[in-house]
């Protein structure tokens, strides 16, 4: 198959951990790389952030990242690409007519309009099926997020327009398709494919890196509130009153900087300091991606605790490295990380919870390695992305075999 992504402010070739960047750059290139292995040609684009841009690079075989230019050729805020995407979408129009695809797979709810909008303007014998995935849901996020939300007012009307017109909606994890149907997504559109993890890259052999402290919890991703990278913090001086006072959390990732300010990064210091546990709190910002499996496999645990999360990759790259996960008991990680049997779960926003899931596994080692143990075998199980490749070959299949949605116009909505 000739496989068309788009992924308008996520591009596979930009390093994970930045701002706006994180699981769904590693998704789409990975995935990617994983379908080109299976045979097919993949052409993932995305929007030019940088005027020095080629206009097509090569990922790998099979697969090429073509920089389309939809509005000022530097990074612009995610929140703030509506108005670009339909130059976006004639873009892709443009492409596809000299290169068409078989199947269209577009990332994020503003690809969706792009891709299904580009798909609009073609003739209707040259119309591919557009199957789209939304890695994070607008209503989620307001549920979660309420006045801090920074997305577009339009999206409240947008999205589920997108999840309406695709030929398939493809859901990361069971949560994300309840929330399909409450937005009116019909339910026999809904496929379901989960995120996945390289098992070579993420291995429990390999280097391991040096710890400061007996006991090390690490915690991983953008550094933004609602990671909940503060509930890890508040943890540490707990685990000293539960007897674990030599205790050292890593954090990696970095947060949105302003005027050379990043303000996130800021708090989560002021808090280590307040709580009298800064020489505990190691902020490490951004990792090469080639160190993280040392890392990884260095710590006792991995403390996933967002205030919600569609899927989150942290969790399978943890269980890749036999490494347990203490996960908040929110959207994907219910599926992903299995509660008492690869990981822990903990309820969302409650530090106490952390500290006394960290306190079980460090205090017993032997249930540490059988979680870690179980949380490989089940990335081996239908986790990695050959597998999920797979799956999703299987439903870029069953779409073209169905009748096609007839696009309507959404960008009347966005002027």
């Amino acid at each position: 198959m000739r496989i068309s992504m788009v992924s308008e402010h996520a591009s596979p070739l930009a390093p994970p951990g930045s701002v706006d960047s994180g699981g769904q750059n590693v998704h789409v290139a990975a995935l990617s790389r994983a379908l080109a292995a299976r045979g097919h040609t993949v052409t993932v684009y995305t929007r030019r952030d940088d005027a020095a841009l080629p206009t097509r690079v090569a990922l790998c075989p099979g697969v090429d990242v073509v920089h389309l230019t939809a509005g000022p050729a530097h990074r612009v805020p995610k929140d703030e690409l509506l108005p670009y995407m339909g130059v976006l979408a004639e873009e892709l129009a443009a492409s596809w007519r000299y290169d068409p695809p078989d199947v269209v797979h577009s990332h994020f709810w503003m690809s969706g309009i792009a891709a299904l909008e580009g798909a609009r303007l073609l003739p209707e014998h040259q119309r591919p099926a557009v199957a789209h995935t939304f890695h994070a849901l607008g209503s989620v996020k307001r549920r979660h997020q309420g006045a801090s939300d920074t997305s577009p007012a339009e999206r409240a009307d947008l999205e589920p327009r997108v999840g309406q017109q695709a030929d398939a909606v493809i859901a990361t994890c069971d949560d994300e398709v309840d929330e399909l149907r409450a937005l009116g997504v019909p339910s026999h559109r809904i496929e379901v494919a989960p995120c996945g993890v390289d098992p070579v890259e993420f291995d429990t052999r390999g280097p391991v890196e040096p710890r400061g402290a007996s006991h090390r919890l690490l915690t991983v991703g953008r550094i933004v509130p609602r990671k909940g990278m503060d509930l890890a913090v508040r943890a540490i001086p707990l685990l000293r009153e539960l007897g674990f006072d030599d205790v050292e959390l890593e954090i990696i990732g970095s947060g949105d900087a302003v005027g050379g300010r990043d303000a996130e990064l800021e708090r989560l210091a002021a808090l280590a300091e307040e709580l009298g546990v800064a020489d505990r709190i190691h902020l490490r910002g951004q990792v090469a991606r080639d160190r993280m499996p040392a890392l990884l496999r260095s710590a006792d645990a991995v403390i996933c605790a967002p205030w919600y999360e569609p899927f989150g990759i942290v969790p399978l790259e943890s269980m890749a490295c036999g490494t347990p996960v203490i996960a908040a008991a929110v959207g994907g990680l219910r599926d992903s990380v299995v509660d008492g049997i690869t990981g822990l779960h903990v309820p969302p926003r409650d530090p106490a919870a952390i500290a006394e899931a960290a306190a079980r596994l460090l205090g017993d080692e032997p249930f540490r390695r059988a979680l870690g143990a179980a949380g490989r075998g089940r990335i081996e199980a239908g986790y990695t992305w050959a597998s999920v490749a797979q799956q999703t070959e299987h439903i870029y299949q069953r779409l073209l075999t169905r009748e096609r949605q007839q696009p309507g116009q959404l960008l009347e909505m966005a002027q």
